[in-house]
């Protein structure tokens, strides 16, 4: 008995028994989380497909003023598939991939920014080459895109969301995929925007 004791006050396994709790409760947070972000998703894409069959019915719908809902963003070859939902706060981040206000839509002349977690929805994006395609879903038109180039870049160089001359979409997430913690910086992939994903060369 006083050794049953002992060993339950014990300093040691006091700490032991902490680990073993906080472990317990991370994992829980985490598949709460997962699950979470999956609930969303699909309760979006739900949401979309309804915008989609109504505005069918329209010759050429509009980004509405309201666009929390910006799309669906697709890369088939890695496996990506995500809404896209207004801004970059972390209420957004944690269930969608966010558009980046102040960049354009899809459809707009201009540079269409969006962001995401590297260890969530843009974790594949580690795999991504150049000729990919993405497909980006939106309630007012369907757009491709081919990948030309990725780079690593500082938080502070914004200058990847700039206007380039051409119907450009700018994939932003943090850097190094496997880094614990904040990670120091940003991987970019820039595409341009295509007619119709079968113009482009076979992925290599």
């Amino acid at each position: 008995m006083r050794q049953a004791l002992f060993n339950w006050v014990n300093p040691m396994k006091l700490l032991e028994r902490g680990f073993w709790i906080l472990g317990i409760l991370l994992l829980a947070y985490c598949v709460y989380v997962l699950v979470d972000q999956r609930i969303y998703q699909a309760r979006q894409r739900k949401e979309l497909e309804k915008i989609l069959r109504e505005n069918a019915r329209i010759p050429s719908p509009k980004p509405p003023i309201d666009r929390n809902l910006v799309g669906n963003l697709v890369i088939p070859r890695i496996g990506i598939s995500a809404i896209v939902r207004e801004g970059t706060n972390e209420d957004v981040l944690r269930r969608a991939v966010g558009h980046i206000k102040g960049t354009a839509l899809p459809g707009q002349h201009g540079n269409v920014g969006v962001a995401a977690h590297r260890d969530t929805l843009f974790r594949a994006l580690r795999n991504i080459r150049k000729n990919d395609t993405i497909t980006f879903n939106t309630p007012w038109g369907e757009y491709y895109y081919q990948v030309e180039s990725t780079r690593v870049v500082k938080p502070e160089n914004v200058e990847v969301l700039k206007p380039v001359g051409y119907e450009a979409l700018t994939l932003v997430t943090c850097y190094p995929f496997g880094y614990i913690g904040k990670a120091p910086k940003r991987f970019i992939v820039r595409a341009r925007r295509i007619a119709v994903p079968w113009t482009i060369a076979p992925d290599s």
